[in-house]
């Protein structure tokens, strides 16, 4: 059987290996800038996220300013707190007409 005939191995010079060469030299490189452009890259992204959400809300505000100048407000009632409360205590006496009823327990419980 022949022998294979001993060449050592060269890797060839491109611009991939250069690059490698330097990121194990130099970590910043290798994690600090995709770290930085990550960062970057987000705020942008978030500013535009934000810029919607904001957009969004005033629109939703404007419709509601339209439909006041349409005069949706004409027909409102006054709020008065003093009327509220009356209200309430009336309702709350037509409550007070209930009795506490005990409800059987399943069997196997004690009391």
């Amino acid at each position: 059987m022949p022998t294979f005939p001993s060449k050592p191995y060269r890797p060839q010079t491109t611009v991939m290996n250069s690059w490698n060469a330097r990121a194990k030299r130099s970590p910043v490189l290798f994690f600090g800038l995709p770290f930085i452009l990550t960062m970057v890259g987000a705020s942008f992204g978030l500013s535009q996220l934000t810029q919607t959400r904001y957009d969004h809300r005033d629109m939703h505000h404007r419709k509601v300013a339209k439909e006041e100048a349409l005069g949706m407000e004409k027909n409102r009632r006054q709020f008065s707190l003093q009327e509220e409360y009356w209200r309430l205590q009336a309702k709350s006496d037509e409550d007070d007409d209930w009795e506490q009823v005990r409800v059987e327990r399943p069997p196997g419980v004690e009391q």
